[in-house]
């Protein structure tokens, strides 16, 4: 981004760096109370969109103590609908509360009409597809006045209609949009082996200069497929995928995620510490 770039953002209070936990209600005494040594957390933008109550007061005790990103699923990028524009109001009344170092969502779809689903749902990777996301993100960017990360979705199925491989697609929307990339290595692996593919090979496809975060999770094997829970320690092919990545696109700020399960903090930075010590040694 230039000096003149209309998205260049005037919240940003700093670089974010190493490895980040994301923020759960679960660990907000630990946090307060101990004040542990990780660099930054990761907020789920959904829960924080109400104007009070105790999650928004934790939130600000937190933010005064550690930088802070902003994860959501709300925007629903690949539906046919036009964009909730009530729902960028609010989340455009966070960034400014709080300073984000940056914010992403998901290429998937959660509604259609009034229709809200619980579920992240799969794009189909056609060209038509690839424009109609690619204006929803960048009037998305335009309202909220700052690029987007984008976050690769675990897919379990194909579209007959595809005409292009998940890698290829991202690669060109996060061009044809001009949006920053959330890699996670975890749903990449997923993706790929439930639908044979490589991951090593579609890695080589990923525009390594648009990847500005990277997640790491833990799915469940469930023989014939991998399903991306969000609710376990990171994979050892995970692991090795990750090693595989850094040393393909250097190293990113990484978050360690899990939504379901969740475990106590202490675990949490077990995994942390894994991460940082991957980090250190392909650093090295």
């Amino acid at each position: 981004m230039t000096d003149t770039d209309p998205l260049a953002t005037t919240f940003c209070p700093a670089e974010i760096s190493g490895v980040g936990l994301g923020l759960r209600s679960q660990h907000y005494q630990d946090i307060l109370r101990t004040r542990p040594s990780i660099p930054w957390f990761e907020v789920l933008s959904e829960n924080y969109m109400s104007t009070g109550g105790p999650a928004l007061h934790h939130l600000e005790q937190v933010r005064q103590h550690y930088p802070i990103t902003l994860h959501g699923v709300g925007m629903s990028l690949g539906s046919t609908d036009e964009l909730d524009f009530d729902y960028l109001d609010k989340l455009k009344n966070l960034i400014q509360r709080f300073e984000p170092a940056w914010v992403s969502d998901h290429l998937a779809w959660i509604s259609t009409g009034q229709h809200y689903l619980h579920d992240l749902l799969p794009v189909p990777y056609t060209s038509a597809a690839l424009e109609h996301i690619a204006q929803k993100i960048m009037r998305a960017q335009e309202y909220l006045g700052r690029r987007l990360l984008i976050e690769n979705p675990s897919s379990y199925l194909c579209f007959r209609e595809d005409e292009m491989s998940e890698w290829e697609f991202i690669a060109a929307l996060a061009e044809r949009a001009d949006c920053h990339l959330l890699l996670d290595v975890n749903n990449l692996y997923v993706s790929a082996t439930n639908q044979g593919a490589d991951a090593s090979e579609w890695l080589r496809l990923i525009p390594s200069g648009r990847v500005r975060e990277i997640h790491l999770a833990g799915y469940e094997d469930k023989v014939d497929y991998l399903f991306d829970t969000h609710g376990h320690p990171v994979h050892p092919p995970v692991w090795e995928l990750y090693a595989e990545t850094i040393r393909a696109i250097g190293p990113r700020p990484t978050l360690i995620e899990w939504d379901t399960d969740i475990p106590s903090f202490e675990r949490l930075m077990q995994e942390a510490r894994t991460a940082e010590q991957t980090l250190a040694r392909l650093a090295a």
